[in-house]
């Protein structure tokens, strides 16, 4: 069956006059080729981020019209409207790419332009959906509950477009299968929740030396006082709330409850920078090393340093995105990389960070602090010239306010999109803990 024949790719028109200008976008359904059945939910659901993607613009192309200069509409509509149906239009691909012959050519379908408008249509449903199923459902509540989402944030996103009932995805978690020789052991430390409440807007990595560099809050836990002024030197100094002496730094982005006003509400990084709510103490952290698949592993320079997602990865694109969501009970069967997760009664938020596994042997950092570490192929192994290192595995867990009333912090214009989650690390482990940890992996013992 031709999959484009039954996936809607409609435009709808927002409201406004036959006479105004309104927004033609490329018709993407029918450009696509059959779509294996088994990822035919996962490209519904980018058909229908792309029909609210012209949505919204519609709506902005009304709300300003007659504002800013010539250029107006272009840079601040057209060209971010572009971005995102890049970024969907590859996520499109790649689904497609997991199971067949991924298409080509889909990014040319990217641009939109402005033209006369059109009578209104309705977005309309997935193949097979009734008015009241699945993404239906969202799409009633994404206009009911937008409104709330954008207000509690200051500024767009998220909207209840941007959350998911898991209870509804198909399991879409693959295992990699052990090979000979594989390491199969773990080592995990255990460093508390950021209970005491470690935060700041720095970078180390991306920006040293810079304060408020990432423009956005970070949690904190294992080594006690990580900022913009830090050095190797600094960080091998301070104490730490691992209960194994791990001096490592581990930071990521707060996750917000947007119902509740934080202490920040005026301040850089915080309120001032669209990150509103009060901050969510995460119920748990596990942080745990990992083996490799197909061979041992060796040990992690002192002071590597890792960063794992794209914090802009909603304008950016998916190239560097690593964003895995789900929830207690179900990540072993759903992971979501672009959606938040609505967690059935009891169940809890997950947020999963798998960082890269090869390590080019010289380098503990790079100039884009992405080439000297590399992700593993698909059946686990390093690309020519890297070595397999413990792969850092973390798992954060939080009982969150009912969906859309809580997002992740981010940049500015990123729109505290899921997609745009990240993690961020510096080894401070000693050689010998290190060590330890290695003969723990390559033994297969697991050890806490």
């Amino acid at each position: 069956m031709n999959y484009a024949a039954n996936a809607s790719d409609v435009t709808a028109t927002a409201p406004t006059t036959r006479s105004a200008q309104t927004i033609s976008c490329p018709d993407v359904k029918g450009k696509l080729p059959t779509v294996p059945k088994q990822t035919r939910a996962e490209v519904d659901r980018n058909l229908q981020l792309l029909d609210r993607q012209t949505m919204e613009a519609k709506k902005r192309l009304v709300d300003t019209r007659g504002q800013g200069g010539p250029n107006f509409v272009q840079n601040a509509i057209l060209g971010p409207l572009t971005e995102k149906r890049k970024a969907t239009l590859d996520r499109i691909a790649i689904a497609i790419g997991r199971s067949a012959a991924g298409p080509t050519g889909l990014l040319a379908l990217a641009a939109c332009n402005l033209g006369p408008s059109a009578p209104g249509t309705q977005p309309s449903k997935a193949a097979g959906q009734s008015p009241d199923s699945g993404q239906g459902k969202r799409g009633k509540t994404g206009q009911k509950g937008s409104g709330s989402a954008a207000a509690g944030q200051g500024i767009e996103g998220p909207t209840a477009a941007d959350f998911v009932d898991i209870t509804t995805v198909a399991p879409n978690v693959r295992q990699v299968h052990r090979q000979a020789g594989a390491s199969t052991g773990s080592f995990t430390s255990r460093c508390g929740v950021n209970r005491q409440g470690q935060h700041n807007s720095d970078n180390d990595i991306v920006a040293p030396g810079v304060s408020n560099g990432a423009h956005h809050v970070h949690d904190y836990v294992g080594n006690r006082k990580v900022n913009f002024s830090s050095t190797n030197e600094s960080l091998r100094a301070q104490g730490t709330s691992c209960s194994n002496g791990d001096q490592s730094a581990y930071y990521w982005p707060v996750l917000r409850d947007t119902t509740r006003q934080g202490p920040d509400v005026n301040a850089l990084g915080g309120g001032a920078e669209g990150n509103k709510g009060a901050i969510l103490v995460p119920a748990t952290v596990t942080i745990t090393y990992q083996g490799s698949p197909t061979r041992k592993v060796v040990a992690m320079p002192r002071f590597l340093r890792i960063i794992t997602g794209d914090a802009k990865a909603f304008t950016n694109g998916t190239k560097n995105a690593n964003a895995h969501w789900s929830c207690t009970g179900f990540e072993k069967k759903v992971q979501l990389t672009d959606t938040y997760p609505i967690c059935p009664s009891g169940s809890k938020v997950v947020r999963s960070f798998a960082f890269q596994s090869c390590w080019d042997g010289k380098n503990i950092d790079s100039a884009d602090h992405r080439s000297h570490v590399a992700f593993a192929d698909a059946s686990g192994n390093c690309a020519g010239g890297f070595k397999a290192i413990p792969q850092l595995r973390m798992k954060l867990t939080y009982k969150t306010p009912a969906a859309p009333n809580f997002a992740v912090d981010g940049f500015q214009g990123q729109q505290h999109k899921a997609i745009t989650d990240h993690d961020d690390f510096i080894n401070v482990m000693t050689d010998q803990l290190m060590k330890q940890a290695v003969s723990c992996i390559n033994s297969g013992r697991h050890c806490d």
